[in-house]
Parts: C-alpha cells; sequence; structure tokens
C-alpha cells in the first residue's frame, strides 16, 4: 500500500462498474450434458455403471455359477467341459473386447466434461480476483484518506492510537 503524503489520491473505480461487468453464473455441468449426443450418453452410462461394484459383483457371480455348474452339475447337464471352458473364455473376451473402447470413450466424455469445469473455475477465480483487487483498491483508497486526515489534523501516524490485537 502506498502512504507517501504528497502522492494525489486517486478514487479507485466504483464497485457498481465491477458489478455490471459480471456475467450470470452458469450451470457448466447443465450446459454439458445437454450438449451431449444419445451415443456418449450411453458410453457414459456404460462407464458409470461397469465400473461400479455392482458390475463387478455380476459378473464374479455369473463367473462362479458358470464354473460351479460346469464343474458339480451331472455330466449330461454341462454345457462347457472342465479345465477348458472355452464357451466362457469366449463370452469373457467378447465383454471385454466390447467394453474396453465403450469404456474408453465414456472416459473421453468425463474428461471433456472435467475440463470444462475446470475452464470455469478458472473463470470464476479470475473474476473473484478481479474483484478483491478492487476490494484492496478501495481499502488503500480509505488508507491514504484516512492518513491525509490524520496530517491535516497535525497527528503523525506514529502519535496515533494504535490498538493492538485481542
Amino acid at each position: 500500500m502506498s502512504t507517501t503524503a504528497g502522492s494525489p489520491l486517486q478514487k479507485p473505480g466504483s464497485v457498481d462498474a465491477l458489478l455490471k461487468q459480471r456475467h450470470k453464473l452458469r450451470d457448466v455441468n447443465r450446459e454439458r450434458i445437454a450438449r451431449m449426443s444419445a451415443l456418449d450418453r450411453a458410453a457414459l452410462w456404460i462407464t458409470m455403471h461397469v465400473g461400479s461394484m455392482g458390475f463387478f459383483l455380476l459378473i464374479a457371480g455369473w463367473t462362479f455359477v458358470w464354473l460351479l455348474w460346469n464343474f458339480l452339475a451331472p455330466a449330461r447337464l454341462q454345457f462347457d467341459p472342465p479345465m477348458a471352458f472355452v464357451f466362457w473364455l469366449f463370452i469373457s473376451n467378447m465383454i471385454q473386447i466390447l467394453l474396453m473402447p465403450l469404456i474408453m470413450v465414456g472416459q473421453n466424455v468425463q474428461s471433456e466434461h472435467a475440463e470444462a469445469r475446470a475452464e470455469y473455475d478458472l473463470e470464476v477465480n479470475v473474476r473473484a480476483e478481479r474483484e478483491i483487487e478492487a476490494v484492496l483498491r478501495h481499502l488503500e483508497y480509505q488508507n491514504n484518506l484516512l492518513i491525509a486526515m490524520l496530517q491535516k489534523l497535525g497527528v503523525s501516524i506514529d502519535q496515533a492510537p494504535h490498538k493492538g490485537p485481542g
């Protein structure tokens, strides 16, 4: 803060002018979701559900039942020969092959969404920084006014009553 006695006081810009520059806050999440295509929504839905504990338990349960059935059921009812489990491997690989690109697409959608939120956070932070700077200018202006008043009254800043913290 500048406390030079001879410098002319420059009145800072008005708070009203700063407030007029403000933009209405946006809901970036809602905007992003509104712009998503149906395929992006599907990929995001699959990504969120495949990456859940419920899906893990479903796959683990399916595998457990499949393996138990083909080990413990009578031989005429077994449909996938024990120890080879060719059909189980085929289905498992198909699930993996189909879900891997879908999960990647869903992660890309989530990444774009996170990037949009980060950009908006930056905008809000820059706006807050401008407002804080304006408040600091006003405080400096008031401080300079008080110093000028003290000097006009003939009171030295060192003689002014100081009340310490607490």
